[in-house]
């Protein structure tokens, strides 16, 4: 694509961005990056539909957080709100693998023959599952496999999804919500918070509302909803799904002036954000971060089952107020959320402020802190849920090691690269996990305590 067609394709994103957050998703920005203000609801539901993530939207109820995941796969994926409403999964103790996935063919049963009938939330690239920790932790395991791969298998049948997107929406805890397996939280690349907008803009929403009726076509609607039920191979009806979206996308921009995307500019957005490169600060934070959140000196890393011991030197450091190791899945959420806002942004370089405002949306719902940190911390003046505002304070306290620190990192971590490549240098040393880590990659564990 060419630089033109590039600033074309992110004209759009932008102006899909900006109807949203202008007709029908009416909030305060409340993060800030490279000078740029941002609800962080809408910019992570964006950022999470063009990077085919997985994102968990927490808050009160009747606050926005399945509108606006509606809004933002309409328009991202050009499907209408009708069809996008009969595809999603409600969550309730009562939910069954026949709801959420699909059922056999009761005719073709009848028949000697096990044909499934997918259901529309398997079949669609954009899923939502509303009230998620209303499922109880014995059903959650059921969209594990789904939700991770876009692999879903009932009886003897399977189908995989080249491409789709996750929002799970969840209440504060009551009587009736369950935990989230550990697992499946996981999974989630950002867990961010829809907040209230104030008075003022309350009062708008109640006065106007924003109902969102320019994404409704109830014709296409219907044809959707035939193509869906046909027994046909998967890829062929998704390849009709797609002339549909087409047609849904050309009439949101005759009758109301619209411009959504088309797979082939999400393909092409991917392709482009990929080639986007991590620039050295970028690299040496997220790796100083990895450490602090991994690390364990006495046991060799986090895990779960181990507390930290009383009086160890690190206990400054996020390791010691932490109950679990961070997973291999956190990097991955990172290196490609802060592309794809460096993308939106239109910068050459993925960089500090990037990481530093994804870092707090990718790792509330991952951390785990012990007791004895929340109690410190949850009586503090705050904007954000407790799991959030925690997260926010430890990634200013890691950016504030990091600036003192930085330029000894690189250089500890440019001399590691050298003596990794035969150089007989020695290894640079610090106080901090991250030199003890490059100790333990370069074999030389034990020698410096």
């Amino acid at each position: 694509m060419s630089p033109e067609n590039n600033g074309a394709l992110r004209e759009t994103v932008w102006e899909i961005h900006d109807y949203i957050r202008e007709n029908l998703y009416l909030n305060r920005p409340d993060i800030e990056v490279k000078g740029v203000r941002f609800n962080a609801a809408l910019l992570m539901s964006i950022l999470t539909g063009l990077c085919q993530g997985k994102e968990l939207i927490i808050g009160e109820p009747g606050l926005g957080k399945t509108t606006s995941a509606e809004y933002v796969c309409s328009l991202l994926y050009g499907f209408p709100l009708g069809t996008i409403w009969g595809s999603e999964v409600a969550g309730h103790p009562e939910q069954t693998e026949e709801k959420i996935i699909g059922r056999p063919d009761l005719g073709r049963l009848n028949q000697g023959e096990e044909v499934v009938v997918w259901s529309h939330f398997a079949l669609l690239p954009v899923k939502i599952v509303d009230e998620i920790n209303r499922l109880p932790e014995t059903k959650q395991s059921m969209i594990l496999d789904g939700v991770d791969r876009g692999n879903w298998e009932y009886l003897n049948d399977a189908i995989i999804n080249r491409e789709y997107c996750l929002f799970a929406t969840a209440n504060y805890q009551d009587r009736g919500t369950h935990t989230i397996i550990a697992p499946l939280i996981d999974r989630f690349d950002v867990m961010v918070e829809s907040k209230h907008p104030g008075a003022n803009l309350a009062y708008l929403i109640g006065s106007a509302g924003s109902d969102g009726r320019a994404l409704r076509h109830e014709e296409l609607e219907a044809a959707f909803q035939k193509v869906l039920g046909e027994r046909l191979p998967y890829q062929v009806r998704m390849e009709r799904i797609e002339e549909l979206c087409a047609e849904f996308r050309w009439a949101l921009a005759q009758d109301h002036g619209i411009r959504t995307l088309s797979r082939d500019e999400r393909k092409a957005f991917r392709v482009q954000k990929a080639q986007i490169p991590f620039d050295l600060d970028f690299n040496a934070f997220l790796r100083l971060v990895l450490s602090e959140l991994s690390f364990c000196h006495r046991f060799g890393q986090k895990r779960s089952l181990e507390r930290c011991e009383e009086g160890c030197h690190f206990t400054g450091y996020l390791c010691n107020h932490l109950q679990n190791c961070i997973s291999n899945r956190f990097p991955m959420s990172v290196r490609g959320f802060s592309q794809a806002l460096a993308w939106l942004l239109g910068d050459q370089a993925v960089g500090l402020e990037h990481l530093k405002a994804l870092l707090p949306f990718t790792l509330a719902h991952r951390l785990r802190w012990n007791e004895e940190t929340v109690a410190q911390r949850e009586r503090e003046p705050r904007q954000d849920p407790l799991e959030i505002y925690m997260a926010k304070q430890g990634v200013e306290e890691m950016h504030r090691r990091y600036m003192e620190q930085g330029p000894q990192i690189k250089e500890a971590l440019a001399v590691a690269s050298r003596i990794m490549e035969g150089e007989p240098l020695e290894p640079i040393m610090g106080d901090h996990p991250i030199y003890w880590e490059i100790q333990r990659d370069l074999g030389k564990e034990g020698l410096e305590r």
